[in-house]
């Protein structure tokens, strides 16, 4: 069974950094790009961040540009977001995802992606 497990989420003040991780079982997504998605309340869902299989390309939103910075560690099959300088705005449930299929880039819409984390809620408190 394939699983996406998010951890690092919580509660922090404005201006505070938090380390998101996802944590990938039951295949690997080596050649997969992947990416985090959030939704906040009463908001549609957004991309976040996105990378390639490789790390070598990386997409950041435009509202997170600067702040946040995505990686991945493939021997560890792990994903990770890296959140500095936390907005209230930031307040979101976050969704890791990958995609089934190798590719050689990233992709930003939701529909490109096979499989997602359960979540972790991120509140940034001003």
């Amino acid at each position: 069974q394939v699983q996406l497990v998010e951890s690092g989420g919580g509660l922090v003040q404005a201006g505070g950094s938090l380390r998101l991780s996802c944590a990938a079982s039951g295949r690997t997504f080596s050649s997969s790009a992947m990416g985090w998605f959030r939704q906040a309340p009463g908001k549609e869902r957004e991309i976040v961040a996105a990378i390639s299989w490789n790390g070598d390309s990386t997409y950041v939103a435009d509202s997170v540009k600067g702040r946040f910075t995505i990686s991945r560690d493939n021997f560890k099959n792990t994903l990770y977001l890296q959140m500095n300088s936390l907005k209230p705005e930031d307040t979101a449930v976050y969704y890791c995802v990958a995609s089934a299929h190798p590719s050689g880039t990233y992709f930003i819409t939701p529909y490109e992606y096979d499989y997602w984390g359960q979540g972790t809620q991120v509140t940034a408190s001003s």
